[in-house]
């Protein structure tokens, strides 16, 4: 079964290379799970970024919404699956024209994390370190964040913190030696 890791941090903060550097030291095959999407110029630069920095052989699979449903296609004991965010997902899912479907999803994904096989890297940003935001969309997302952040960090035997590049230990053992 597998170990999920939780990695959270703020923007900028190094929590991506973090997350790909123990892709890379678990030794097995990488399939990059992007939750992103390109609504605009801006947008769009930042994922070509992210892919252009991508080791080449590293499968990408873009899913937006049915995260769960592409980790159990593409989870396998001798695979590393790297979902790069899960607060990207959160917005798609928050901004879904379908009023089911952030329920649906977040609990599909919460049911199939314990049990999916080979490692799970799971990225996110920590939102909730600053001001409470003004909109009501806003707020939502913060709480709504925050809430799935702890109830994945249940789920997992590691979660880590990145600040400033360096990761901290929140919850596992600690990191062994120097990772690539």
């Amino acid at each position: 079964m597998t170990s999920p890791v939780l990695i959270l941090g703020g923007a900028r903060s190094g929590k991506s290379a973090l997350a790909e550097r123990l892709a890379i030291a678990s030794g097995r095959e990488v399939v990059y799970v992007a939750t992103g999407q390109a609504g605009d110029g801006e947008m769009a630069a930042r994922i070509a970024h992210h892919r252009a920095q991508r080791p080449a052989h590293w499968l990408t699979i873009e899913e937006p919404v049915k995260l769960a449903d592409k980790l159990g296609d593409h989870a396998r004991e001798d695979r590393c699956l790297l979902v790069d965010c899960l607060t990207l997902w959160l917005t798609n899912l928050l901004c879904d024209p379908d009023p089911g479907c952030f329920e649906r999803e977040r609990a599909a994904l919460l049911e199939r994390l314990p049990r999916m096989p080979g490692e799970l890297l799971l990225v996110s940003n920590e939102v909730g370190l600053g001001i409470v935001p003004m909109g009501e969309l806003s707020r939502r997302f913060v709480d709504e964040a925050g809430r799935l952040h702890q109830a994945i960090a249940a789920l997992c035997p590691r979660v880590l913190f990145a600040a400033a590049g360096l990761p901290l230990v929140l919850k596992g053992p600690a990191l062994e030696g120097n990772l690539p």
